[in-house]
């Protein structure tokens, strides 16, 4: 969850560090810091509490000249968010420092035997020790790489480390096991950082570390082995992101640039997966998931986190209407703490935007212990997710780098749609003709979400009337519920308005005693003009809207454009475009988006870096 940077090369590496980190201020901003050898081989360092600005305020002060040297933006773990907390940490001699994302779990043993050696600690931290670690086997007369072989063998736990030594120049050694490090490959020059953001600019031929991989990058080269020694090949691959996409390119913040590139984002996630002329899916990234595999599984079950599990209870009912399987969906933190049911024909499906959420990796890797097959839906080629599923859809959003996720959620919402109609296909229980609708939906999809985004203002004036709000309650049914949970956990992430989502055939259990006249109540009703199941969904929910009046609310409702009935009854409307059932959450989400993004704004609340939270969970 924090941000690591380090580049070694002919460049002067202040100012390209600090545009990296500020590329990785969403992995975390308690604190920040950087370190740096300079022409003297003497190891110098700045850090300072709170936002990145700090850090260069204080490099204004005391500049830095160097062309090799790692940073870090922190988001605490260990030790409160303090300058003397922040990283880089140092050993006793001054001569070796590591920056750390994730958490060492035996520090406290690992210390205590230090101490006996008379290392004196300075920090509440556990990644000082890892510095003290190295040093100790320096003293034994091991090499700068042996000793991080060493040390990493000695910690329990999840580590992302980047190290420096002075006595080692023009070198950086990174290691991993969990969190992410992608090493970057320029002409006579090397990067490592947590994400692809940091580095974009600069290279775009990266690889990622391996779990239980060390990387030693120089100014001509880079070798990667494993903990025990052994050479590895590393996976190159070229990103094909423009780097301008990580620019907020004239936004006020990337959460509003991000959720006007939900049309691109969704054109991308589709372009050449479905003919618009026979309604055919193809998905052809699986690496060990076969057709008929796809076609013997009876049951999937779902494993993600955040946004990413309620775009997996919007896949459970796209999935189990389209292809008639089964699906459960699991918070991933849960699922390795229980014996799920497991046999040769079920499938996982994990979600994650990064590609390195741990909780979700671990439910993977439970799995696939059992022997069972992993299907991955994910936003980052070459992320530990897409490296070890037996499968992947990659979704095309590009980088997202506000906190609160949005594009990524209506790309992952696209390329479970996909999943359905490719599963609906193999299984015979779609038709060609109905599968040609299908795909004729999903390509105008985009143009409605572009005509929903130019037609906004009324969502910036609805804010006016509710920033104010302490509570708001978001309801719907069936597929519109995990509507209601994704649209209040935006509003909580950013705003910090207590916000919950629930069913609304729940309400009589329980919710009802929370409605009076202060009380916001956001419905999502839409419906689909002819289907059945969705008409009585919507009378049902019409007849909870009705409810919510009674008892004097204050009903906000996402409804069909056209709509007669709830429109009467509702004291504030927001209309999205006409479309099938199951494409609509990815319509009438992107109000709630919006009307999240501007109370955000009108509270004076950081939208892109909301407190106590960090973009890619790497650490459980």
């Amino acid at each position: 969850m924090c941000g690591i940077v380090g580049y070694v090369g002919n460049k002067q590496v202040v100012p390209l560090i600090i545009d990296g980190l500020r590329k990785l201020e969403y992995r975390g901003y308690d604190s920040a810091g950087i370190a740096v050898v300079d022409e003297n081989h003497e190891l110098k360092i700045r850090r300072a509490e709170g936002k990145l600005r700090n850090l260069e305020e204080a490099l204004r002060q005391k500049p830095l000249d160097g062309t090799y040297g790692v940073g870090h933006t922190r988001w605490a773990t260990h030790g409160r968010p303090t300058e003397e907390n922040a990283h880089p940490h140092r050993d006793c001699t001054g001569r070796v420092v590591v920056v750390h994302n994730g958490i060492i779990e035996n520090y406290l043993d690992l210390k205590a035997n230090l101490k006996k050696k008379d290392h004196h600690f300075v920090t509440e931290t556990d990644t000082e020790i890892v510095a003290h670690l190295i040093e100790e086997h320096l003293k034994q007369g091991d090499s700068f790489e042996e000793a991080v072989r060493q040390t990493v063998g000695e910690l329990r736990g999840i580590f992302a480390l980047s190290m420096l030594s002075a006595d080692e120049p023009d070198t950086i050694i990174s290691a991993r096991l969990g969190p992410p490090v992608v090493i970057g490959v320029g002409d006579g020059e090397y990067f490592v950082a947590s994400d692809i953001p940091a580095i974009l600019e600069h290279t775009r031929d990266v690889f990622f570390l391996g779990d239980g991989e060390i990387a030693v990058m120089t100014k001509d080269s880079v070798r990667v082995t494993d903990f025990a020694g052994t050479q590895v090949q590393p996976q190159m691959q070229r990103i094909t992101w423009d780097p301008i996409q990580a620019e907020k390119g004239g936004f006020k913040h990337f959460m509003l640039k991000e959720i006007y590139e939900q049309p691109r984002a969704v054109r991308e996630t589709v372009e050449g997966r479905i003919s618009l002329d026979t309604g055919r899916v193809f998905l052809d990234e699986m690496k060990n998931i076969t057709q008929a595999d796809f076609a013997r599984f009876t049951s999937i079950k779902v494993a993600a986190c955040g946004t990413s599990w309620h775009a997996g209870i919007a896949g459970k009912y796209m999935i189990e209407e389209l292809a008639r399987i089964g699906v459960d969906v699991d918070y991933a933190s849960e699922f390795r703490y229980r014996d799920p049911v497991l046999d040769e024909n079920t499938l996982l499906l994990v979600i994650s935007q990064s590609g390195e959420t741990a909780d979700t990796i671990a439910a993977l890797r439970e799995v696939k212990e059992r022997g069972g097959k992993v299907l991955s839906i994910c936003n980052v080629q070459g992320s530990m997710i897409t490296r070890e599923a037996d499968g992947t859809i990659l979704t095309h959003a590009g980088p997202e780098i506000g906190v609160a996720s949005t594009k990524a959620f209506t790309s992952q919402m696209i390329a479970l749609y996909l999943l359905g109609l490719y599963l609906g296909q193999l299984r015979g229980t779609l038709t060609p003709e109905q599968s040609k609708a299908h795909a004729q939906q999903l390509a105008e999809l985009p143009v409605k979400m572009e005509n929903l985004l130019n037609d906004s203002d009324a969502i910036e004036e609805l804010s006016k009337e509710f920033f104010r709000a302490t509570d708001f309650l978001y309801l719907g049914r069936g597929i519109n519920f995990p509507v209601a949970l994704e649209g209040a956990l935006k509003l909580k992430e950013i705003s910090y308005i207590h916000a919950e989502g629930y069913p609304a055939g729940e309400m009589k259990h329980g919710p009802n005693a929370l409605i009076d006249e202060r009380l916001p109540v956001m419905f999502i009703n839409t419906r689909e003009a002819g289907n059945r199941a969705s008409e009585l969904r919507y009378e049902k929910t019409h007849s909870n809207i009705v409810e919510v009046k009674a008892r004097e609310g204050i009903v906000i409702s996402v409804l069909t454009e056209g709509d007669s009935m709830s429109s009467v009854v509702s004291d504030h409307v927001i209309e999205i475009p006409a479309s099938s059932d199951l494409l609509s959450p990815i319509l009438s989400i992107i109000p709630l988006q919006l009307l999240a993004y501007h109370i955000a704004v009108r509270r004076g609340c950081d939208v892109d870096q909301p407190r106590n939270l960090a973009k890619s969970v790497t650490v459980e």
